[in-house]
C-alpha cells in the first residue's frame, strides 16, 4: 500500500508510521518535522497545517491508498486535509476521540450514544485538560467532514480512548507503573469505577490493519473495561516491586487537595462521579473488527520502559509528586 500519515512524529502517528514500515508498505508522514524524526523507511513530506496552502507540498504525489489523520483539536486542519486529498485516497481513517459523548456519567450503549454539539474550529493542544467539551465538540465537527468527504463507504472514524505505551506524552497510565516502582506506600483511590486504556501498538495495528482491509465505520478504541482498584493492583503485581496499597476514599482524596484523573496534585485513571462511565465504552466491536489488545503485564513493561527512557523524577503533567504523596499519607495517618 501506499500510506499517508498526516502526522508520523510523535505518539500515535508515529507508532502507525512504524508499523506501516514494517510490513513493507511505503510511508509517507506530512508533518512540519518539529517534534523529532519519521521512523526509519519512512519518508517526511514537510507541511504546515496552520497555513492555508500548508499542505501544498502534497499536491504532487498522486494518489493514496490509504491516508490517516491524527489532527489533535482542528477543524480547519481536518477540512483542509480533506479538500486537498479525499478524491485521490482509496481509505480515510480519522482518529477522534471519547471525548465526542455528551454525557460521561451516563452508561454507554455503543457509538450512537447522544454526541456533544459539532464546532466547526481550530483549538490548541491545551484544550482537552482546559475545556474538554470543546475539544469534543471539534472532534464531532472533524467526524462530521471525514464522512462528508470521504464518504461511510471509505471512511473509518476510530474515537480512542485512553492511550499508553511508547511515546506516550500524557503521564496518565504511565504515572503508575512509574510510581509502583518505586515501591513503599502508594496512595491509590479506593474506586470501583470503571477504567479502560489502549496500548498505543495495538491500536497502531489496528488502523493499518484497516487500510489493508478497507474497514469502515465508527467504533470506540479501546480495550477491555476493569475496575480501578482491580487494576491498579494488577500493575502493581505487573511492576513487581515491594508496594504497600493505601486505598483512599475518593471524598478523603478531594478533601485532602487531590484532583482527579490529571494535572497538578492529582491521582490519574480516577474520575469525579460527572465522568464515571467515560472509560466504560463497550470494547466488543472494536475486538470484532480485529482490535486485538496485548496482556497487562506487556502494557506495563512498554509503559515503565517509556518513563525510565524520560526519567522517573521528571516533573510531571499528572499524579502526585513524592513530597504531596508524602503529604497526603501524613494526613491519613494523623
Amino acid at each position: 500500500m501506499r500510506v499517508l500519515v498526516l502526522g508520523g512524529t510523535r505518539f500515535v502517528g508515529r507508532a502507525v508510521a512504524a508499523e506501516a514500515v514494517a510490513r513493507g508498505h511505503e510511508v509517507l508522514c506530512a508533518a512540519r518535522g518539529l517534534a523529532g524524526p519519521v521512523p526509519d523507511g519512512a519518508r517526511l513530506v514537510v507541511v504546515d497545517r496552520d497555513a492555508v496552502d500548508g499542505l501544498a507540498p502534497l499536491a504532487g504525489l498522486g494518489r493514496f491508498d490509504a491516508v490517516v489523520d491524527l489532527a489533535p483539536i482542528s477543524y480547519d486542519w481536518v477540512s483542509r486535509a480533506l479538500a486537498a486529498l479525499a478524491d485521490r485516497t482509496a481509505h480515510w481513517t480519522f482518529v477522534s476521540s471519547i471525548s465526542v459523548y455528551a454525557d460521561p456519567a451516563a452508561t454507554p450503549a455503543g457509538v450512537a450514544d447522544p454526541l456533544l454539539p459539532p464546532r466547526a474550529e481550530h483549538g490548541s493542544r491545551d484544550l482537552l485538560a482546559t475545556d474538554p467539551d470543546r475539544y469534543g465538540s471539534i472532534k464531532v465537527a472533524s467526524e462530521n467532514a471525514v464522512r462528508r468527504a470521504a464518504g461511510e463507504d471509505r471512511s473509518l472514524v476510530v474515537r480512542a480512548g485512553l492511550i499508553t505505551g511508547p511515546g506516550d506524552e500524557h503521564d496518565r497510565f504511565g504515572y503508575w507503573p512509574a510510581r509502583m516502582s518505586r515501591g513503599g506506600r502508594v496512595v491509590v483511590p479506593d474506586s470501583d469505577q470503571p477504567s479502560q486504556f489502549v496500548d498505543v501498538r495495538d491500536l497502531a495495528r489496528w488502523i493499518v490493519d484497516a487500510g489493508e482491509r478497507g474497514l469502515t465505520g465508527t467504533h470506540d478504541g479501546i480495550g477491555p473495561a476493569t475496575p480501578l482498584r482491580d487494576l491498579l493492583a494488577a500493575i502493581s503485581e505487573a511492576v513487581s516491586a515491594d508496594v504497600d496499597l493505601v486505598p483512599v476514599a475518593p471524598r478523603r482524596l478531594t478533601e485532602l487537595g487531590v484532583a482527579a484523573w490529571s494535572g497538578p496534585r492529582s491521582l490519574p485513571l480516577w474520575l469525579p462521579d460527572s465522568h464515571r462511565n467515560m472509560t466504560n465504552r463497550d470494547p466488543a466491536p472494536a475486538a470484532a473488527a480485529g482490535l486485538v489488545s496485548r496482556p497487562l503485564a506487556e502494557v506495563v513493561a512498554g509503559a515503565l520502559d517509556h518513563e525510565r527512557a524520560l526519567g522517573l523524577d521528571r516533573e510531571r503533567k499528572a499524579g502526585l509528586t513524592p513530597d504531596q504523596e508524602r503529604e497526603v499519607l501524613a494526613a491519613l495517618d494523623s
